[in-house]
């Protein structure tokens, strides 16, 4: 079984906003401007840089430069500009990112359900888009590495998912198990279910926000093997249904 990180075994994005408002109400002395008006600007900056698939690559391998660039544009937009804007995104951003690993927590049952497949004699590895420290980091922090045949960091490797290349390499990390006797369990659609599908193996949709599949868009038009809301689950498989 091949498992994603974020938003699948941990809890990242709502954590991450708890943290983004925590930083934005810590800073909102040098901002000038009270959070209920300046945290929305900061918000579309975020949604604005994200959303475009490129900047989206390139800010996952450098997540605190975007973390920067994000503020910056959030700060401009609200009159501040000048070598002291920088200054202020930086310390807003280093801020944000003292606290954020920190905020995060598995999602309820995450971790007993790894060391169920562990127990059980099922190979796991873990694949990861993103900044190699950020993403080391995590599994560092959350102990991961002794419950995985190999970890798979996108910053690390050169390349990451949908690449062909990650899924074959934890595969191999596995001893080589044919796709057709793989799982990979993520959040992603695109990168986690039609990729995996693509490859052979079962595509397991995490939908932790409850939210059901997508209508229209780039990932409308995927349909995962098999949905579930928690990685927790999946400790059916291990009784036979």
């Amino acid at each position: 079984m091949l498992f994603d990180l974020d938003d699948t075994l941990l809890d990242t994005s709502d954590s991450a906003t708890r943290v983004w408002r925590q930083t934005a109400e810590a800073f909102a002395g040098e901002i000038g401007r009270p959070v209920a008006e300046f945290g929305p600007v900061l918000d579309a900056a975020r949604r604005w840089y994200w959303s475009d698939p490129e900047r989206n690559r390139l800010g996952r391998l450098d997540v605190q430069r975007s973390r920067v660039e994000v503020t910056l544009r959030g700060l401009r937009e609200l009159g501040h500009d000048g070598g002291n804007a920088r200054g202020l995104a930086e310390r807003f951003a280093g801020h944000y990112a003292a606290h954020r690993v920190r905020s995060m927590r598995f999602f309820p049952g995450a971790l007993g359900t790894l060391r169920a497949f562990r127990a059980a004699g099922i190979k796991l590895a873990l694949i990861t888009n993103g900044d190699a420290a950020a993403q080391r980091e995590k599994v560092t922090r959350f102990g991961l590495a002794p419950l995985f045949e190999g970890v798979f960091i996108e910053g690390e490797l050169g390349y990451g998912k949908p690449d062909p290349r990650v899924f074959a390499a934890a595969l191999r990390a596995c001893g080589g198990v044919d796709p057709a006797g793989a799982w990979c369990v993520g959040d992603h659609l695109g990168w986690e279910v039609r990729a995996a599908q693509e490859l052979g193996l079962v595509g397991v949709w995490v939908d932790w926000r409850g939210e059901g599949l997508p209508e229209a868009g780039p990932r409308s038009g995927i349909t995962p093997d098999r949905t579930v809301r928690r990685v927790a689950e999946l400790q059916d498989v291990l009784a036979g249904a």
